[in-house]
């Protein structure tokens, strides 16, 4: 595209000057940014930028905001015993139907956890040092042999991690999956803003790009045809879950059966906070809506508000694990309803007018970004659906201190000596406050209790300070 078409595209929406170097660029570099900038909307994104720069999102009336009401863990009557049994029935027939496929949400690197890669590729288990991607292939391979059914599983990479995350599962053979039923498919990107509106150049060639935030999956979704793809499969539902928490548990026909039984759009299981500064966003109602309000926007008087049981108020918080209909993302992705990104203060490396390279030392620029959670409130009938922490959640965030590798291995461990004696086995007590042995089991071998069963006898003399893998 020539200059002067770019212009037409950048000047009624005053970004110009990202051509202020075109004449310095050669042939490839021309290319490059021309492609980056016809990809935008710039309309539709600059009305976002307006709305982030003015503050024109609105605020949030707090003294409105109630709990939203979520199902128990287990059960407390009769009619809700029936429910759940009648939900878990259903559940299965979905699952042994092929109405439900995998959806993982995976754009991250591990820099946090001082490991260059997608975070999927980390290792973290600790026996075999499986990496997360293993654990999940595992556990879909686990659950296509319960149910005799292909689970496709979607995986959302960002532009940075998804080369090299293809490349991984080519390496790795996909782990036993069949590859035409693993489709990756890349989030968007949107221009980084300085405060006064003009997009950020990151070299003279180049926009300063950054991922557009998990909320960015429908349009991924949509954009990449996995929901196409979905159709042609005859997918009804997606499971959804984050890269960093491998005790997930991946299909909870229990959770789908609710979901459908409600005729819900989008479901949520929720975790009760242990204290009030847990770092979750919370399950709220305003104007009768259902909606996550991020815990760093709530008033610390919310926080710590407790009700007439001495327990949190707003104890209902978000471990992003979903179940969504496919139906519910193709509206959003057709009607684009009122969707709108989050604004984030970033330190943005950029090229300043004179061409010089900027390593601001404080935030420069802001970032826009959206949140899955949003769509909660765009949601028919929305459940949200009480989960338990030591099975379903430990994340994979730090690399030292909560949320590490160390305490996600020690929750696993916890969880894999609870399943071993739900299935009959004789565990080694504790002694010294350290764990009895080192064990990990496969995936591949078990996603619930029951599935050890077979293995007892095999399993009947477990010895303290012992390895065992069982895969």
């Amino acid at each position: 595209m020539q200059k002067e078409d770019l212009l037409k595209i950048l000047a009624p929406v005053g970004q110009s000057h990202l051509l202020r170097f075109w004449d310095e660029l050669t042939p490839a570099q021309r290319q490059n940014l021309s492609s980056q900038i016809t990809s935008q909307d710039w309309t539709k994104i600059m009305s976002w930028v307006r709305q982030a720069l003015g503050n024109e999102q609105q605020p949030i009336p707090f003294s409105q905001l109630q709990p939203a009401p979520y199902l128990p863990l287990q059960p407390r009557n009769e009619t809700e015993k029936k429910l759940y049994a009648d939900a878990r029935e259903r559940g299965r027939q979905l699952l042994s139907g092929g109405m439900v496929a995998a959806f993982t949400v995976a754009g991250g690197q591990g820099t946090r956890l001082g490991f260059d890669g997608p975070k999927g590729t980390f290792s973290f288990t600790p026996l075999r040092q499986a990496s997360l991607f293993q654990f999940f292939a595992e556990g879909i391979a686990r659950y296509q042999e319960k149910y005799q059914i292909v689970f496709p599983w979607y995986i959302m990479t960002s532009p940075a991690n998804d080369l090299p995350t293809r490349q991984f599962f080519e390496q790795h053979a996909f782990f036993g999956l069949e590859p035409k039923n693993v489709f990756f498919l890349q989030q968007g990107m949107l221009p980084a803003f300085d405060f006064q509106g003009k997009a950020l150049l990151a070299e003279k060639d180049s926009l300063a790009l950054s991922a557009n935030g998990h909320g960015g999956s429908f349009a991924a979704l949509h954009d990449s045809g996995a929901l196409q793809d979905m159709q042609r499969r005859g997918i009804r539902y997606l499971s959804y879950w984050q890269v960093d928490n491998p005790l997930v548990t991946l299909f909870d026909p229990l959770f789908l059966g609710l979901h459908e039984i409600k005729a819900s759009e989008m479901s949520s299981r929720a975790l009760i906070k242990r204290d009030s500064m847990e770092k979750l966003g919370h399950f709220c109602l305003l104007d009768g809506k259902t909606m996550i309000v991020e815990y760093s926007d709530m008033p610390l008087e919310l926080l710590q508000q407790t009700d007439s049981e001495q327990q949190l108020r707003f104890r209902a918080g978000s471990p992003a694990i979903h179940i969504l209909n496919c139906d519910f993302i193709q509206r959003l992705t057709a009607d684009q309803p009122d969707f709108q990104p989050h604004r984030a203060d970033k330190k943005v490396p950029c090229i300043a007018a004179d061409g010089s390279v900027v390593t601001p030392a404080k935030p420069n620029a802001i970032k826009l970004e959206f949140f899955l959670f949003d769509a909660i409130t765009l949601a028919k009938n929305p459940l949200i659906l009480a989960t338990d922490r030591e099975e379903q959640f430990a994340p994979i965030k730090n690399a030292t201190g909560e949320d590490s590798p160390q305490t996600c291995r020690e929750a696993l461990l916890a969880r894999s000596l609870r399943w071993l004696q739900e299935a009959g086995v004789t565990v080694p007590c504790q002694q010294d406050g350290k764990a009895p042995l080192k064990l990990e089991i496969s995936p591949r071998l078990a996603v619930e209790p029951s599935d050890l069963v077979p293995h007892v006898q095999r399993l009947s003399a477990l010895r303290p300070g012992s390895e065992l893998l069982l895969e």
